[in-house]
């Protein structure tokens, strides 16, 4: 399998009157969060919540800045998030991509809505237990 990408655009809620800003993002399902680079969250002015340890594909720790809100959006889908600044383009992680219902559709490299919930994100709440 390629790599796949989405379009998505991010927006800080906390800055209503700043524009969202369009990105082309690596889909990694081995990833858990959104990860962007120092450049976007300057330009987005997300604000820095505190440090995050991260673990990297080579076995490497480093500690990272963990930013947020993040409002991330795509094809009609979103969620909000925090997003840990790293690397050099945006990568979006499993738990955005799981909160906004989305799949990794291998064969033509994309991100796709799930197809078998397309009008609205569906998630699943079995076993949780009120005590």
């Amino acid at each position: 399998m390629g790599l796949a990408y989405a379009n998505v655009e991010l927006r800080n809620p906390r800055l209503p009157d700043l524009k969202t800003l369009k990105v082309r993002s690596l889909a990694d399902t081995g990833a858990l969060h959104l990860c962007i680079p120092e450049h976007v969250a300057l330009q987005m002015q997300f604000e820095e919540l505190q440090k995050r340890e991260v673990v990297t594909a080579d076995g490497k720790k480093m500690l990272c800045p963990y930013v947020g809100p993040v409002e991330i959006s795509f094809n009609g889908r979103s969620c909000f998030t925090g997003a840990i600044i790293l690397g050099d383009e945006v990568l979006l992680g499993a738990v955005p991509m799981e909160d906004m219902d989305l799949i990794v559709e291998p064969a033509k490299r994309s991100v796709i809505v799930n197809p078998d919930s397309p009008n609205i994100p569906q998630t699943i709440a079995k076993g949780v237990r009120r005590r």
